[in-house]
């Protein structure tokens, strides 16, 4: 493995760097205490091409690697963990299996403007009684004459009060259980798709998710990406490159918590010396360090075994589940840095820790990644 950045690489890093640091970070700490959508950021960000890094420029995207989408997904959600998730679901769950499984009038219709942020999507595939076992499909599409008529409900799903796509897991043979799932694109303004009120969540605030519902919703037969049954293939390989994105967005919160930590440790004194100079703080610094460290070199394998082409369903799990535990980590070590004061919402370790949990939990559990990787291990 090359540890080595190209050129592009650099300049797409170093281009969301700047853009995150200037333009997103100020505004972070708002957005969080408003529970504040930041249309204008997504906006930019699909002008500077951060909302489509992998999808080829024919389709309007910026036609970089994953390597590249990882440095610069790390750079936004060091700045701010809502901005970054947002970007994250656009590129990894919607644009993603738009450009692998989607046909040429639905990458015209939808993989364009999603590219270039002029759209936004999301991804239903948890339901109330289906996150973990997502085989447990309730929602259901049956055909009637030449339409597909969808009906069912969504949980959790990220960006679905101001997405304009969901992409969505239905059920259209049950005898064949999850080989009987299939998969479709459906505009969020459609007849019969109500979507529910934002939730109101510990962390990542700014990134709007909520219930969809789907009330008999009649769609075209060139809704269904993909073939039909092909629904569980395209949704796990699809949560594959999505727990990536996931292990950038743990990474760059960890690294923000490091950050304010390490440098709230060289002001503050106690016993006439900056805490830093303590052995406990110096300890707690070390480790986060290379915790953090250890987090982003198994986040650049997986990306760079995704580019290479090859299967990288372990690498991703050990990626997430390593980098979100060690998120959790060191914005709770980072707290204790602070003392007290880390307790305040006036200092952003407060909302480093808020945000962190969470990837643990969504695009698949700490737990599931633990078991995608025992099978891997177990069939290797």
């Amino acid at each position: 493995m090359d540890l080595e950045l190209t050129p592009e690489q650099k300049l797409i890093r170093d281009t969301a760097r700047d853009f995150a640091q200037k333009e997103v970070a100020p505004q972070a700490a708002r957005i969080d205490k408003e529970h504040r959508f930041p249309s204008e950021l997504i906006a930019k960000m699909g002008e500077l091409g951060l909302m489509g890094i992998a999808v080829p420029e024919a389709w309007g995207g910026a036609g970089m690697d994953a390597v590249s989408y990882v440095l610069a997904l790390e750079e936004i959600c060091k700045a701010c963990a809502s901005t970054g998730v947002i970007m994250s679901v656009n590129n990894s769950l919607v644009c993603d299996p738009l450009v692998k499984y989607g046909t040429e009038a639905q990458k015209s219709e939808w993989l364009v403007p999603l590219a270039t942020g002029k759209k936004l999507g999301c991804y239903a595939l948890s339901e109330p009684e289906a996150g973990s076992d997502a085989a447990a499909q309730k929602t259901s599409a049956r055909l009637d004459g030449d339409e597909w008529v969808v009906s069912g409900t969504k949980n959790f799903i990220t960006n679905a009060p101001k997405a304009d796509v969901v992409l969505v897991f239905a059920t259209t043979d049950a005898s064949k259980k999850h080989h009987g799932i299939s998969a479709f694109l459906i505009p969020t303004n459609a007849k019969g798709v109500t979507v529910g009120p934002p939730d109101d969540k510990m962390g990542i605030r700014g990134a709007h998710s909520s219930q969809v519902f789907f009330d008999d919703c009649r769609l075209p037969a060139s809704a269904l990406l993909g073939a039909p049954g092909d629904g569980f293939k395209i949704a796990m390989s699809t949560l594959d490159g999505g727990r990536i994105g996931i292990a950038a967005q743990a990474v760059g919160i960890a690294q923000a918590a490091f950050e304010a930590a390490t440098k709230y440790a060289m002001e503050r004194k106690t016993f006439g010396k900056p805490i830093a100079e303590h052995q406990a703080i110096q300890f707690k610094l070390a480790d986060m360090s290379t915790d953090i460290d250890a987090a982003r070199m198994l986040l650049w394998r997986a990306a760079t075994v995704k580019d290479e082409g090859g299967k990288f369903t372990k690498e991703a799990a050990m990626a997430k589940v390593f980098a979100a535990e060690v998120a959790n980590r060191v914005a709770k070590e980072a707290v204790q840095v602070f003392g007290g004061y880390g307790y305040l919402a006036d200092f952003p370790v407060e909302r480093h820790y808020r945000d962190a949990k969470i990837t643990e939990i969504y695009e698949g559990t700490s737990e599931i990644q633990r078991l995608v990787i025992a099978a891997s291990v177990l069939r290797d």
